[in-house]
Parts: C-alpha cells; structure tokens; sequence
C-alpha cells in the first residue's frame, strides 16, 4: 500500500515538472510569425531625405524600426500593407511610440520628400516617408535585399515599378532582426501576432 502511495506521488509531481516545463518554455521562447534574422552586423546606416530634411537610419536607435520599400503611384501592395501597418501600430497601443515606420520611395522621380511624407502619413500620422537621388536609392535598396525596376503601365497610371514589398524590423540596438513577408495577409490574428512580435522586441 505504501510503495503504491509512493508511486502515485512520484507520478504526480512528474506531471507537475512536465506541465511546469512546459508553461515556463511557452514565456520563455516567442514563437515569431517574422522570419528571425540572426545579423552579425549593424543594419546599414543610410541617409535619405524627409520633408522635415535629412534623416538617418541611427536617428531611432533605441527604437524599433519597420522599413518599407514602395512608392506612392502603387495600385495595390503599397496601400493594403500600410493599412496593415497601421492596425499592427493601433494594436500595440502605448508600444507604439517606440515603433518608426519608415517607407523609403523606389520611385524618386516622382515621389518628392513632401509627396511620399503626405502618402505616409496619411495611414498612420508618424510613418516617415524618405526619398532620395536614384542612386541613393539604389545603394539602399541594394544593402537591404530590396529588388525593383520600372515596367509599362497604363496612360492613366505612367509607369508602374515592380518592387519587394517585404517588411524588415530592424531591433532597438539596430540590427535587422525579422523579416515580414511581402504580402502580409489580411488576417486579423495575424497582424495581433506582429504586434506581439514587436512587442517581444522591445522587452528583450
């Protein structure tokens, strides 16, 4: 009777180290919905241009950042993904005064510093829009992976520019850390699951 009393102990606190286990694990490791970029190196440190004048990428050190390569003449990805954006800066609440958004314009022949800041800041009030000489553009686009390249449009539209729309974090001591995909879907969870990835950022 005894060694039976003795077992069931012995397996009650077994579940009780194993459910332990478990829940510790779970606040212990943030399972991303970004891809998790281990980046030996700082993120480029750019300067482009504002309508407030120049800024840099170092401006917001001890911030998250959220780079976005697009242009203010895109019919679709560019206005449904700052509209996402946005929903993910309404879910962090008070988080988001530590969180940029940045969208740096692949189209600079037409997207003046006060063009693209209007067409940011048109979803979200403190998404900064940058812009700069082809060039600069080209040498940014390039150190973050970014692909894009002018093509026909229509006679209303002018030329359209095809371009990655992926969404690079970049953490508070300034290293790319996660990568959003290009289409981010429209799935409300999804978006609460960014903003909890973010948030993770910011407390660890």
């Amino acid at each position: 009777m005894a060694s039976r009393r003795l077992l069931w102990v012995v397996l009650g606190l077994a579940v009780v180290l194993v459910l332990g286990t478990v829940a510790y694990r779970r606040f212990l490791y943030h399972e991303f919905v970004g891809t998790v970029i281990q980046s030996p190196e700082p993120a480029f440190d750019f300067e482009l241009m504002s309508a407030e004048g120049p800024v840099r990428l170092s401006d917001f050190r001890g911030k998250v950042v959220i780079l976005f390569f697009g242009y203010t003449h895109c019919p679709d990805v560019c206005p449904t993904t700052l509209a996402k954006l946005a929903k993910v800066m309404e879910y962090l609440d008070n988080d988001a005064q530590q969180v940029q958004v940045l969208m740096i314009s692949v189209d600079p022949d037409r997207d003046s510093p006060e063009v693209v800041q209007s067409y940011a800041s048109h979803f979200y009030p403190s998404f900064i829009g940058l812009t700069g000489t082809p060039e600069q553009i080209q040498e940014v686009a390039t150190k973050y992976g970014i692909y894009y390249k002018k093509r026909e449009g229509t006679s209303e539209s002018g030329y359209l520019v095809d371009h990655t729309a992926s969404l690079i974090l970049i953490d508070p001591e300034g290293y790319v850390k996660l990568i959003f995909p290009s289409v981010v879907p429209e799935d409300e969870e999804y978006l609460k699951a960014m903003a909890e990835d973010i948030r993770y950022i910011l407390r660890h």
